[in-house]
C-alpha cells in the first residue's frame, strides 16, 4: 500500500517532509514498547504508536520501519521531528486511536508485519 493512501485512510497530518508519497509500505504494526518493535516487526512496516519520544525514531531506524503514525492526536517534539527529517522517516499524526487505525488499515488490505513470539 502506498504511503499516500495510508495518510488518507488514517486522516493523518504529515509532520515531516522530503519523502516519497508513493513509497510502498509492506504491512503494519501497533506498539508502544520499542523492545517489541525490535523483536517482532518486519522491515518496511508502518508503526502505529502513542509514544512520542526520539526513541521511537531511533528504533524505527534500526528496525527499518517505513513510517510512523502517532495515534490519538499525539505530536512529537520539534527535536524528534527534526531527527525524523534527518533520518528520512515519515511522521504522521492522526486523531484516531490505535484500535480504530489498525482496523481501518487492515480492512483496506494492509497486512500485519508482526512475527509470532
Amino acid at each position: 500500500m502506498e504511503l499516500e493512501q495510508i495518510i488518507q485512510l488514517v486522516e493523518g497530518e504529515v509532520l515531516t517532509g522530503g519523502f516519497d508519497m508513493s513509497r510502498q509500505v509492506k504491512g503494519g504494526c501497533g506498539a508502544d514498547l520499542m523492545s517489541d518493535v525490535l523483536a517482532y516487526i518486519g522491515p518496511g512496516a508502518l508503526l502505529l504508536t502513542g509514544l512520542c519520544s526520539a526513541q521511537v525514531v531511533r528504533t524505527a531506524q534500526m528496525a527499518d520501519v517505513a513510517a510512523i503514525v502517532f495515534v490519538r492526536g499525539k505530536r512529537p517534539s520539534l527535536d524528534t521531528i527534526a531527527l525524523a527529517n534527518q533520518e528520512r522517516i515519515p511522521l504522521i499524526t492522526s486523531a484516531h486511536g490505535m484500535f480504530e487505525l489498525c482496523g481501518r488499515l487492515h480492512q483496506a488490505g494492509l497486512r500485519s508485519l508482526e512475527t509470532p513470539a
